[in-house]
């Protein structure tokens, strides 16, 4: 178990790097003080959170990115570990989870897209993420700040399907 104080500085150092500038320089330096693994220069975006409790349970390698506001959290119930490859990309909004005892990769020159959800391994030079959004249904009712949640919900419509021609191209 960690001592009071050195959760506490690492806490503070956290809150720095995820608010102060510095994306290859300052970030990775303060990340480093707190146990993270980085190897080499690394791009570490605006308010992107590395675990807290376990730091020295995620590895960056050289060349990798880990845009705004993204997520690594390195322990469900227990340390994991989490290796950003080399030349990896984690688009901005990405949440990367490791459960206990596992290792998660990220493998050299993939792509996570933004807003993904990672809890697998992820292979070399493989791009991941969601499919992009699509429409769900028709909202005849506005979602105000005077709506009630059940109005919004009762003034859902399903979407009009195209028709296909009769010729049947």
């Amino acid at each position: 178990m960690k001592g009071v104080f050195r959760g506490a500085f690492n806490r503070v150092l956290a809150l720095a790097a995820r608010f102060l500038p510095g994306a290859t320089s300052l970030r990775p330096w303060l990340h480093r003080l707190r146990g993270v693994k980085i190897h080499g220069r690394v791009f570490i975006g605006d308010d992107v959170y590395l675990d807290n409790e376990y730091p020295e349970s995620i590895e960056i390698h050289d060349g990798a990115q880990i845009c705004l506001r993204s997520v690594l959290v390195a322990h469900t119930r227990g340390p994991a570990k989490i290796i950003i490859g080399r030349h990896a990309f984690v688009g901005a909004g990405s949440l990367i989870t490791a459960a206990s005892g596992s290792v998660l990769q990220v493998g050299d020159g993939s792509v996570i897209t933004a807003g993904s959800v990672i809890s697998s391994s992820v292979p070399a030079q493989t791009v991941v993420g969601l499919q992009k959004a699509k429409p769900l249904a028709h909202a005849s009712v506005p979602l105000t700040m005077n709506t009630t949640y059940q109005a919004f919900l009762d003034g859902l419509r399903p979407l009009q399907r195209k028709q296909r021609s009769k010729t049947g191209s």
